[in-house]
C-alpha cells in the first residue's frame, strides 16, 4: 500500500477503518451520509503542539478486503522501525461503508485525527487516532454539546507515562529456590504465549501438543487470561498485559451479529484467535478473529468478559504504576461503554445484574440464569474499579453518581438477601408466605420447603456463605466458590461475612477442597435434578466439570481472599496440596469425583489458567504485600448513600440504618 502525502515524512503505521454508511466504530454519525468532503470541518487531522490546532485534509478510500465475510483486524509487518500496520473494521463491499487511512509521521508524538459524531441529545463523541511512533487503537472522547470543535483547548490525549504512587508499581519477587513444579509451570506458561504482529498479546486456553481437536482451546479467552496476566505482572512483565488490554479494547467496538440481531454496544468478546490469511505473491497477514458468543456452544453471551477486563485494567495500573494507560481517552471510553451496557435501565426490580445461563465461568446450562452470585461479585468489583479509574469531569459526573448509587444498592441487596448461616436458615424455615405488604419479612416469597435436606446437616455452627442465586420464590442454596471468594476480595460481603465464608471453607475442607482445590460449586446436581436443570448434559454429570468438579485455577482467588483476611495458613495448605499433583497430572483443566481424586474425564491437559493460577498463588504468598493492590477494603462511605427515598416518603422505615449498625459493630 502506498503512503499518503498528508505529511511529507515516511509513515510507520497505518489504520484502516470500515463501517456501515451511517456509523463509525459502531457509533452513529451526526448526519446519515456515506462520504465526507476533504475540506469538511468534521474530518480533519489535528496536530497538537503547544495547544495549537492545524488542519489537514484526509483522503477517503472506498475499497476493502473480504475475508470469510467477517470483520477482521489485519496486521502486516512494517519494515520501518519494526512497526506493524493495523487495519480494523467490517470487511464488506464499498457500498456499505468507507475506509479512512491515516499516515503517521515519526516527528509528531502529540496529534489526533478526529471525527465528531452525534451520540444523543446531551453530548458529542470525538474519535481519535493517537500515537506517533507507537500507533494506539482508535479512541472516543465525549465532549459537551456547547463545546466548539475548532476551539477546544486543553489536553485531550493523555500520555502513557507512568505515575507511580507510594507502594505501587514496585514489583519485587521474593522467595527461595524454585521447586520443579514452579520451573515447569513458568516454561509452560511462556510456551502458551500468543503473538500478534510480533508482539505478545495473550495466552492459549490450553497448549497440549497431543490434542488433535482443540476446539476453541487454541484461542485467547479474556477470563482465562486474568491469572496469566497477574503472573506476568507480578514477575515484572507488563507488555503482554498492556497489549492484551488494548487489542481487546479494539475488538469491543466491532459489529457483532447473531441471527440478524446485534447485542448492545460495549460487549467484550469471550475470546479471540490470531489467524493467518494468505495474500498474493505467497505473502501472509495476521488477523484477529473474535468470538462474541456467536460461535460458542449454546451461543452464550460473555457477560463477565467486560467485567474482568475492567478489573485487569485496574490491576495493571496498581502493580506497574502505569496509570497513563487507564487515562487514555480510548480506554476511558471503553470503560464507559461497558458500564453503559451494565447500567442500562430495564424491567428488573433488583440492583443485581440479570443474565442468562452460561454467561460466566460456568458457560453451560447449570441453572444459574437470573442473578448469579459470580456475576454480581464481578459487577461490584468492576463498578469499584471504574469509580477509581474514571476521569472526573462534567461528562462523567452523572455516570459516577450512577455507579455510587448502584454500589450502595447492590451491596445492601447481596449482604441482606443472599447471606445464609445457621440463624438465617432457621429464619427461612419459619417464614410465612403470601405476604402482601411493604413490611413483609419474606420479601421474595420463599417457601420453607425449598431448603434442601443436605443443607440442614451441612451448614456449620460457625460460618456462612452467600447463596448462588436469588429470584422471586427461588433461592439457589448451592455454594459457588468463585462468587464467594470474589465477594471477599471486593468487600461485597461485610467483614463478618467474609470471615464466616473462610470459616465455612475450613470447616468443610473435605467437601470444598478435598484432594484438589477447589470445588466450583457444592453440592453437585444428581439424578432427576441433574436431568431437569442441566438438560441431561453429558459433560456436566455429577461431580464433574461445572457440576461439582474441582478447578485448580480457583487457587489464586482463594489465596487472595485468604491473604486479605489474614488466613494465609489456609492458602498455603491448599497450594501445597495442589503442587503435589498438578505437575504429575500434567496440569489438567479440572478434576472429577466428590473429592477431586481423578483427572476430569474431558479435561484438557496443560490448561493455561491452571498453570497461571498456581504461579500467581505462589507469588502472592511469597509477596503478600502485592495482594493489597488487588483487593478492596470495606467502603464505609457507601453505607451513607441511600437511594430508596424511604426516609423522605415516611411510608416505611429504611432498613439500611440497621444494616449499617450491624456492620460497624
Amino acid at each position: 500500500m502506498k503512503s499518503m502525502n498528508l505529511i511529507t515524512m515516511k509513515p510507520c503505521c497505518r489504520i484502516l477503518i470500515a463501517t456501515k454508511s451511517n456509523s463509525f466504530l459502531g457509533l452513529p454519525f451526526k448526519k446519515a451520509h456515506n462520504s465526507f468532503s476533504t475540506n469538511s470541518s468534521n474530518f480533519r487531522l489535528n496536530l497538537r503542539q503547544k495547544s495549537d490546532f492545524y488542519s489537514y485534509p484526509i483522503r477517503i478510500l472506498g475499497s476493502g478486503r473480504i475475508i470469510n465475510g467477517k470483520q477482521k483486524l489485519l496486521c502486516v509487518p512494517n519494515s520501518c522501525w519494526g512497526q506493524s500496520r493495523v487495519f480494523s473494521g467490517p470487511i464488506g463491499a464499498s457500498k456499505r461503508g468507507f475506509h479512512a487511512i491515516a499516515s503517521v509521521a515519526s516527528d509528531f508524538r502529540n496529534y489526533s485525527t478526529s471525527v465528531e459524531t452525534r451520540v444523543n441529545d446531551k453530548n458529542f463523541e470525538r474519535i481519535y487516532v493517537q500515537g506517533g511512533l507507537n500507533v494506539k487503537p482508535l479512541v472516543v472522547e465525549k465532549i459537551d454539546l456547547d463545546e466548539h470543535a475548532a476551539g477546544v483547548d486543553g489536553e485531550r490525549v493523555k500520555n502513557d507515562e507512568s505515575v507511580k504512587e507510594e507502594g505501587e508499581g514496585q514489583v519485587e519477587v521474593r522467595g527461595g529456590e524454585e521447586s520443579e513444579a514452579v520451573k515447569e509451570a513458568w516454561k509452560l506458561l511462556e510456551n502458551a504465549v500468543v503473538t500478534y504482529c510480533g508482539s505478545p498479546i495473550g495466552t492459549l486456553a490450553a497448549n497440549d501438543p497431543n490434542d488433535k481437536l482443540p476446539l476453541n482451546y487454541d484461542q485467547v479467552f479474556i477470563r482465562d487470561f486474568i491469572p496469566s496476566a497477574l503472573a506476568f505482572l507480578l514477575k515484572g512483565d507488563k507488555d503482554i498485559v498492556k497489549n492484551f488490554l488494548l487489542h481487546t479494547l479494539q475488538l469491543q467496538s466491532w459489529e457483532k451479529t447473531v441471527d440478524c440481531y446485534s447485542p448492545g454496544q460495549g460487549l467484550m468478546p469471550a475470546s479471540f484467535k490470531v489467524r493467518t490469511v494468505p495474500l498474493d505473491d505467497n505473502k501472509y497477514e495476521e488477523v484477529l478473529d473474535p468470538d462474541f458468543g456467536e460461535s460458542a456452544i449454546g451461543r452464550v453471551a460473555p457477560v463477565d468478559s467486560g467485567l474482568w477486563w475492567i478489573i485487569l485494567l485496574r490491576a495493571y495500573g496498581k502493580i506497574t504504576g502505569d496509570y497513563g494507560l487507564q487515562e487514555r481517552v480510548d480506554v476511558q471510553t471503553g470503560i464507559k461503554l461497558i458500564l453503559n451496557l451494565c447500567l442500562s435501565d430495564g424491567f428488573d426490580m433488583f440492583p443485581s445484574l440479570l443474565v442468562t445461563d452460561g454467561s460466566c465461568m460456568i458457560d453451560r446450562r447449570m441453572g444459574i440464569h437470573g442473578h448469579p452470585l459470580e456475576i454480581q461479585a464481578l459487577f461490584y468489583s468492576a463498578l469499584r474499579c471504574s469509580r477509581e479509574m474514571l476521569s472526573l469531569d462534567e461528562g462523567s459526573k452523572n455516570l459516577v453518581n450512577a455507579i455510587n448509587n448502584r454500589l450502595s444498592a447492590l451491596s445492601f441487596h447481596i449482604r441482606e438477601y443472599y447471606w445464609v448461616d445457621m440463624k438465617k436458615i432457621n429464619e427461612i424455615y419459619r417464614y410465612k408466605t403470601e405476604e402482601y405488604s411493604t413490611d413483609a419479612t419474606n420479601k421474595f416469597n420463599i417457601y420453607p420447603e425449598q431448603i434442601p435436606h443436605w443443607l440442614m446437616d451441612w451448614i456449620p455452627e460457625e460460618g456462612g456463605y452467600l447463596i448462588g442465586n436469588l429470584q422471586p420464590a427461588h433461592m439457589d442454596f448451592r455454594f459457588f466458590t468463585l462468587g464467594n471468594l470474589w465477594s471477599i476480595v471486593s468487600s461485597l460481603g461485610t467483614p463478618k461475612q467474609n470471615e464466616a465464608i473462610l470459616n465455612l471453607i475450613e470447616a468443610k475442607w473435605d467437601d470444598i477442597v478435598g484432594s484438589m482445590p477447589l470445588k466450583i460449586c457444592y453440592p453437585a446436581l444428581e439424578n432427576e435434578e441433574w436431568r431437569i436443570i442441566t438438560g441431561s448434559d453429558p459433560k456436566n454429570t455429577p461431580w464433574s466439570y461445572h457440576n461439582g468438579g474441582s478447578w485448580p485455577t480457583l487457587l489464586w482467588q482463594f489465596t487472595l481472599a485468604c491473604i486479605k483476611m489474614n488466613r494465609t495458613d489456609l492458602a498455603k495448605k491448599a497450594v501445597d496440596l495442589a503442587e503435589k499433583r498438578l505437575r504429575v497430572d500434567q496440569w489438567p483443566e479440572y478434576y472429577d469425583t466428590r473429592y477431586g481424586k481423578f483427572t476430569g474425564k474431558q479435561a484438557r491437559l496443560y490448561q493455561t489458567w491452571t498453570i497461571a493460577g498456581f504461579l500467581t498463588s505462589k507469588m502472592l504468598l511469597e509477596n503478600p504485600e502485592m495482594a493489597s493492590l488487588l483487593f478492596w477494603e470495606e467502603d464505609y462511605d457507601l453505607l451513607e448513600i441511600c437511594v430508596c427515598a424511604l426516609k423522605k416518603s415516611g411510608r416505611k422505615k429504611c432498613s439500611r440504618g440497621a444494616a449499617k449498625s450491624q456492620i460497624l459493630v
